[in-house]
């Protein structure tokens, strides 16, 4: 496998519809004692503030999300289309009980500090920048709440900016 290179934003190519959406994305955050990765097909990227950022939403019982909430950074690994079972392994297990790097069949990599998937072939490294929860009495749509809510298993926002991209 390719060892990775910087690639400056400007450079990247990306359609998040399909990346985030269709592909799919593994939300990686913690610390070389303890990290977790999870599997993410709501978000987004765009310009935040000044700044070049990703939009990532994780549901409260989450394990990572304990993580992401201890820590500065996060990462976001995309991944080739052969890694799907193991992207369906990481949205369906949790990593409490369990190593789920080891479950699907994946390599926990760090760059300054911030855990990654090494399997992956775009990463984007990030710094938190804001998190919101999002409540019942937010949506414009109640119909939304009933839909994707009825467990009360609600997200969290988190806005960050992409400090780093590497690519393969």
């Amino acid at each position: 496998m390719h060892t990775f290179q910087p690639l400056p934003a400007d450079m990247l190519e990306f359609d998040p519809f399909t990346k985030i959406g269709k592909e799919w994305a593994l939300l990686t955050a913690g610390s070389k004692a303890k990290a977790n990765t999870m599997t993410i097909s709501w978000g987004g990227v765009g310009v935040m503030w000044g700044k070049n950022v990703v939009f990532v939403f994780v549901r409260d019982s989450r394990y990572t999300k304990e993580l992401i909430d201890n820590g500065e950074f996060f990462s976001l690994s995309f991944l080739s289309e052969d890694y799907r079972p193991a992207l369906n392994y990481c949205g369906s297990h949790s990593g409490r009980e369990g190593d789920k790097f080891a479950g699907a069949g994946l390599t926990p990599a760090f760059r300054h500090s911030i855990p990654f998937v090494d399997e992956g072939n775009l990463i984007l490294l990030c710094k938190k920048m804001s998190s919101t929860r999002i409540t019942e009495d937010s949506f414009l749509l109640p119909e939304l709440a009933d839909k994707w809510y009825k467990d009360k298993d609600m997200h969290t926002m988190y806005i960050a900016e992409v400090i780093d991209i590497l690519a393969r």
